[in-house]
């Protein structure tokens, strides 16, 4: 999924002032230019399902304009599991489609790892994961991704100095964005894939009364062995590389080998072996420039995802969590997935009574983009 196709497909979000969204104080929201980290990068895909690594002339460029910046909405200061404060906290957000009458269209759909909202805009649409033409769809960036409160933007508490993160408290940021901006009290829908898929299923446990529906893709309601592995392996990369200079670096770290272990885990075996060449692995790794991801923002959602268990706050028991669950529920995976194995989110199923799709193809963690007709045409059925 190239940047070019994203920036085709983009569709018209509406603005503060638009008579489809409900209007709150004027403090509470504000048209403003995606942040941008510390040191300006190449502009690229999501890292999500794209693994290349970012096409740049030169190794530091400014970022691309985005020509329909997201919203930010103003929560103030924002209490966090931890007993810490992100002091006067923001979340991104964008809306597409039109909210109808009774307010009984909405679908929330949150950031997966590393992403930001103008990722999720091309899947929104006729034919796409969400149709807008049906639901108002409220995409909302996930704390740390370098657009909502980050360690990469915030004025008062930057870099080293920005608390840790949970996904708790991501969803307690859109809760409060959804009801105290947004004036929404209850929607149709939260879905999420990846670690959007980690917040919905904590949403279902932390307001299990607030929707109808909830869609986690390829996500999961903690994490495997196999993936604390992983981002174990990729924290410490992170921290262990001298160019992160322990979150003080003056320009973003290339990070190679994290950009490896997202090479090797985002798809499958079969996929990598069938659309790269030998000499292209050479070639690639040997002209890695810096993710477009802030380093700092990186370590942040890497240990809110390493610590994730819906079962903490019902005394460690999925079953218990899975019986609170009120919403209807339908589960996507794939089972050749690498990144987010899919065996929490199945075992989670079983016991919530919950629906299934089970994806088979070889993209592995990237089936919504490789196998995107089916799962919209499943979500379509679930949503009436």
């Amino acid at each position: 999924m190239t940047s070019a196709k994203l920036a085709a497909l983009v569709l018209t979000v509406l603005g503060c002032s638009a008579a489809s969204v409900p209007a709150p104080p004027a403090p509470e929201c504000s048209p403003r230019p995606a942040a941008t980290p510390a040191t300006p990068l190449a502009p690229s895909s999501s890292e999500a399902f794209q693994p290349e690594a970012p096409a740049a002339a030169a190794p530091l460029l400014a970022a691309q304009p985005d020509a329909q910046p997201p919203l930010l909405g103003k929560l103030g200061d924002l209490p966090l599991a931890s007993g810490e404060t992100i002091k006067a906290c923001e979340v991104e957000y964008r809306t597409l489609g039109t909210l109808n009458a009774d307010k009984s269209n909405v679908v929330v759909w949150a950031t997966w790892f590393s992403g930001i909202t103008k990722d999720l805009v091309e899947l929104v649409g006729p034919g796409r994961l969400v149709d807008s033409s049906k639901y108002y769809v409220v995409l909302v960036g996930a704390l740390g991704n370098g657009v909502s409160s980050s360690p990469s933007n915030s004025l008062q508490q930057p870099r080293a100095r920005f608390p840790s993160l949970s996904i708790r408290d991501m969803v307690e940021s859109q809760h409060r964005l959804l009801t105290r901006v947004l004036g929404l009290n209850h929607v149709r829908a939260v879905m999420g894939i990846s670690m959007g898929g980690m917040q919905t299923f904590q949403w279902g446990v932390s307001y299990p009364d607030f929707m109808d529906r909830l869609i986690p893709i390829m996500g999961s309601p903690r994490l495997a062995p196999y993936d604390l592995l992983l981002w174990q392996a990729n924290l410490d990369a992170i921290e262990r590389d001298p160019a992160y200079a322990a979150g003080n670096y003056r320009e973003q770290p290339v990070l190679p080998i994290v950009q490896q272990l997202a090479d090797l885990t985002l798809t499958t075996t079969e996929s990598y072996n069938k659309t790269k060449t030998r000499e292209q692995v050479g070639n690639e790794h040997a002209q890695l420039k810096p993710p477009r991801f802030d380093a700092n923002d990186r370590v942040r959602q890497l240990r809110a995802m390493m610590g994730h268990d819906i079962g903490k706050t019902t005394g460690g028991s999925l079953e218990t969590a899975a019986k609170g669950i009120k919403a209807k529920l339908l589960v996507v995976v794939n089972e050749r997935d690498l990144m987010v194995t899919p065996g929490p989110a199945l075992d989670f199923a079983r016991l919530a009574d919950a629906q299934t799709l089970i994806l088979e193809g070889e993209c592995g963690h990237k089936a919504p983009s490789c196998e995107e007709r089916a799962i919209a045409a499943r979500i379509a059925q679930f949503l009436k």
